[in-house]
């Protein structure tokens, strides 16, 4: 198909051009040209050589120059002549070629089809219409991973995450920014999401072991359906920033287990102050000093048990009761009572919201 479009544009520029031209694919091998009889051709050397001249190579009586955007010269054009003509009618035909190989790529590609999809930049009813025309299966089953990459890898992450998922007919990697990117899954019919956090998880621990580098993985639930997939990135997002507000440790962070976490990343920030104003006696919250707030933490980690959270804290019993009694008459809570205790833990979780103000998806 490439090969046809090029042959179509290569004839129809070589009368503007006035000398031969053409085009080298990845292969070395002379895919159109304006002089039929060179089509087939091996051109080897030109790409090796080219690599060191970015800016292009005159040999063997031509001009020669990559085309902007394929990566790694998968694209190289020619112009008969070494003089300042051929390499203003080269720079001119690489980048008309880029051009048309980009506007292909956006129409066609099904892995631009996929981002225009995530990244809600398509209309609802044209989904279905260019699935057919791209022959796209709409009801797999499907995730969506954010990794994050918090250092630089020898590689671009992209290229790392590609190299991980080579199989581009059913997973979709997709660059989002230096250091995020998307991976779209399809999953087989047995999968749920225990499988797809194991799957998170391993991609986390070979990227650490293979790149040296640290990543955090958020994860969507999965979708059955393609127009689901915008749903499904702005959870992966979610899930992101709601682990990064609460400080919550696990790593792959999937949406379905954020908690009353995702709840409350969801409120409007006025509600979550009236929501503190109201239970908290003015400033009793704030005069909570860190050792206290590191008490409060491990009672709930040991479930409100008194005896191991003294034995966790290496403390003597009446020592955590005096801590919760001193949090008792400050805030008005008795954290040895279940329902006093959620409402402490949920203010918490609200006060740390309000002091991050995350980025809304």
């Amino acid at each position: 198909m490439f090969n046809r479009m090029f042959q179509s544009v290569i004839h129809q520029m070589k009368d503007a051009v006035g000398r031969m031209i053409g085009i080298i694919d990845k292969n070395d091998i002379v895919v159109a040209c304006s002089d039929l009889q060179h089509i087939g051709e091996v051109r080897q050397g030109i790409r090796e050589e080219l690599s060191f001249k970015p800016e292009g190579l005159v040999s063997g009586g031509a001009t020669y120059r990559g085309v902007p955007g394929a990566s790694k010269l998968d694209l190289i054009v020619f112009v008969e002549g070494t003089d300042k003509c051929s390499e203003q009618a080269a720079a001119i035909l690489a980048i008309s070629i880029g051009n048309m190989k980009n506007l292909y790529d956006q129409k066609y590609d099904k892995g631009s089809f996929i981002k225009n999809v995530m990244l809600d930049n398509i209309l609802p009813s044209d989904i279905y219409v260019k699935s057919k025309e791209l022959r796209f299966n709409t009801e797999e089953k499907r995730v969506v991973f954010i990794l994050k990459f918090h250092s630089k890898p020898d590689q671009f992450p992209f290229e790392v995450v590609q190299g991980m998922f080579p199989d581009k007919a059913h997973d979709y990697v997709i660059n989002i920014g230096e250091q995020d990117v998307v991976l779209v899954k399809e999953l087989s019919d047995g999968a749920d999401q225990e499988s797809v956090e194991q799957l998170a998880l391993s991609t986390i621990k070979t990227l650490n072991a293979e790149s040296f580098t640290n990543v955090t993985v958020g994860i969507s639930s999965i979708v059955n359906n393609i127009k689901d997939l915008a749903r499904a990135y702005k959870e992966a997002r979610i899930a992101l920033e709601v682990g990064k507000v609460f400080d919550t440790d696990r790593n792959p962070i999937s949406y379905e287990n954020l908690g009353i976490g995702r709840l409350i990343y969801q409120l409007p920030t006025t509600l979550c102050d009236i929501f503190l104003q109201e239970v908290f006696r003015k400033g009793s919250l704030d005069s909570l000093d860190q050792e206290t707030l590191d008490t409060v933490k491990a009672f709930f980690e040991n479930n409100l048990n008194v005896s191991e959270t003294s034995r966790k804290l290496f403390v003597h019993r009446n020592t955590l009761v005096y801590r919760l009694e001193k949090i008792r008459k400050l805030t008005g809570l008795d954290l040895r009572e279940f329902d006093h205790a959620v409402t402490f833990k949920v203010a918490l979780m609200v006060k740390k919201y309000l002091t991050s103000k995350p980025t809304k998806f």
